[in-house]
């Protein structure tokens, strides 16, 4: 597996390091760790300034230089999955969600999480932890009438909760507001980003410094909409006037220098979709606006979690709280050209003072702007409702091929920034053991000396499918048969260096009777220490192991639920 040249320090991770740590100042009674984990909503690989892009994050890049950045983490592909998947610790097919938020007629994509799998926070609690969500939910559906709320997060372990049910919308005026049990409107002045971080910031000064706390901060930056202020994105002014192309290649170069990726390993062509920026590119400086807008909204994101470590801090507990960043999947080529057309502006009806959203894309601003979608609006105030698409979601995925929805690197491949002074010495370091979101809750469970139930609320509970990551902490290697995949029909599996991966063209289209009769002409296999870009297919040349890496994930599929799979 490929290795950081940088020099690696190596210690055992246990709570005794914080000997050797800085000194941490007031310490809980207990000593157990906070743990906040923080995650962004359809970024792409390269975006942070730690990981190679040239957004301004100093925060995540000044958390890296005093922790660890996983170079081969990976997510599930997709939004609510993903959550699915973090919060259990299961593969999200198992927690009920291996689709959308949708029910499709079988336990596996039931589209809501299941009472089978218990949440990090149900878990913590039960070693004293409180526990508080900011952000988004998204692993249940959204209902707008007299929803059960068997879902909602107060009932899934959380002491407090501010954000969304749904996925998607506005970041000015989301659908779906909520506060602990209750729909809310948003306040005047409401950005998702600003409030988010405000709520984080509220349970962290008014819990009892004392005590132990898991807190959950999911933002919804950089998902589309693209929404930010008007100051906040002036500072990327011209910043991307070279376009998608120079940016690929520059962020390639910072990436092999940094020692993100091995300088050996192809940048993949730019995606076939692309218009070549020296070419015909229409509407230009539309497009250019969309990604400054992207950049503003990473920008403020990584702001607020500068404020959430200021109130750590402030709160002499910073040395003490172990912090995760990753992103829920790879960038999101969305063009948004599903969308119903808006509504005739003659029809259009202000909402009322305290009206709840309910709509994913609102037909009117709060201050009564009709919405324009597209390329019929501007990137970033409310009234605008744009996607910065495919073509800088290709430079946002460097070096990888693919997106959201994909299984191949660039659908699936998250950073993971993880710091703890408390907890280990390594600083600055890169960490390559190929790991994934059911290893948190597992690391989760170690850190706290909480403990995993067979039965929660009279259910019995699927047992952990991850490993703790306490070891790689240390630079040590987990012992592991294989990481799986499916979405959408999209499959794929890991097994050391070896990944087998399949593309599904149309989801619909997919027949899985083949999955059954195991035609491996579906499958690719690459070599990821020699080619990470997914490049060169050497399927061929290793017949017995593609036979053998497919039965293993028919084998997981069947286990999961995966297959036999609901038609459509």
């Amino acid at each position: 597996m490929f290795k950081s040249t940088l020099p690696l320090f190596f210690a055992p991770v246990v709570f005794l390091l914080a000997a050797c740590a800085p000194d941490p100042g007031p310490s809980p009674k207990n000593q157990k760790p906070n743990i906040i984990l923080i995650m962004g909503d359809d970024m792409g690989f390269s975006d942070i300034g730690c990981y190679g892009g040239e957004i301004n994050t100093p925060v995540l890049d000044t958390l890296a230089e005093g922790g660890l950045r996983f170079t081969q983490f990976y997510n599930v592909a997709r939004c609510c999955p993903t959550r699915a998947s973090l919060l259990t610790g299961v593969y999200p097919q198992q927690a009920g969600v291996g689709h959308m938020v949708s029910d499709r007629g079988t336990p596996a994509f039931k589209g809501d999480l299941s009472n089978q799998a218990v949440t990090i926070a149900e878990v913590l609690k039960g070693a004293g932890y409180s526990t508080y969500l900011s952000g988004k939910w998204h692993v249940t559906p959204y209902v707008i009438e007299n929803p059960t709320k068997h879902n909602w997060p107060r009932q899934r372990g959380f002491d407090k909760f501010f954000g969304m049910i749904s996925g998607a919308g506005s970041l000015y005026d989301p659908r779906s507001l909520a506060k602990d049990n209750e729909y809310v409107a948003p306040r005047e002045g409401f950005y998702c980003t600003t409030d988010f971080t405000d709520y984080a910031i509220e349970c962290i000064e008014d819990h009892d410094a004392e005590e132990p706390f898991f807190l959950y901060l999911s933002y919804t930056a950089a998902h589309w909409p693209m929404h930010a202020p008007a100051k906040a994105i002036a500072k990327y002014k011209g910043k991307y006037d070279a376009g998608w192309d120079a940016l690929r290649e520059e962020r390639y170069e910072r990436m092999k220098a940094m020692g993100i990726i091995d300088p050996s390993w192809e940048l993949s062509p730019r995606d076939p979709h692309v218009t070549a920026w020296d070419g015909d590119v229409p509407d230009r400086e539309w497009e250019i606006a969309n990604m400054e807008t992207y950049a503003a909204m990473v920008e403020l994101m990584d702001e607020g979690i500068g404020q959430v470590v200021d109130a750590l801090k402030q709160e002499g507990i910073f040395e003490n709280t172990l912090i995760f960043f990753l992103q829920d999947n790879g960038a999101c080529a969305e063009e948004l050209d599903w969308l119903p057309p808006q509504p005739a502006v003659e029809d259009l009806v202000a909402m009322k003072p305290g009206e709840l959203q309910t709509k994913m894309v609102p037909s009117i601003t709060r201050d009564g702007k009709p919405v324009t979608l597209m390329k019929d609006g501007w990137p970033g105030p409310p009234e605008s409702y744009t996607a910065y698409g495919l073509d800088w979601a290709n430079a946002s995925n460097t070096p990888f091929r693919e997106y959201k929805h994909w299984v191949h690197e660039g659908g699936i491949a998250t950073p993971l920034v993880v710091h703890w002074p408390a907890g280990f010495a390594s600083k600055g370091e890169f960490r390559s053991e190929p790991s994934h979101l059911i290893d948190i809750m597992a690391t989760c469970v170690e850190v706290a000396g909480a403990s995993y139930p067979s039965e929660y609320n009279g259910q019995t509970i699927l047992p952990m499918e991850g490993e703790s990551l306490v070891p790689v902490f240390a630079d040590q290697s987990l012992d592991r048969e294989a990481l799986f995949w499916e979405h959408e029909g999209n499959r794929a599996v890991r097994m050391g260096k070896w990944k087998l991966v399949s593309k599904a063209s149309k989801v619909d289209s997919f027949i899985w009777d083949k999955v059954d009769a195991l035609d491996l002409d579906d499958w690719e296999l690459f070599d990821m220490e020699k080619d990470r870009t997914e490049m060169r297919d050497v399927s061929d040349e290793h017949s017995e192991r593609v036979a053998r890496m497919a039965a293993l994930w028919l084998e997981w599929g069947k286990r999961t639920g995966i297959v036999p799979r609901p038609e459509g």
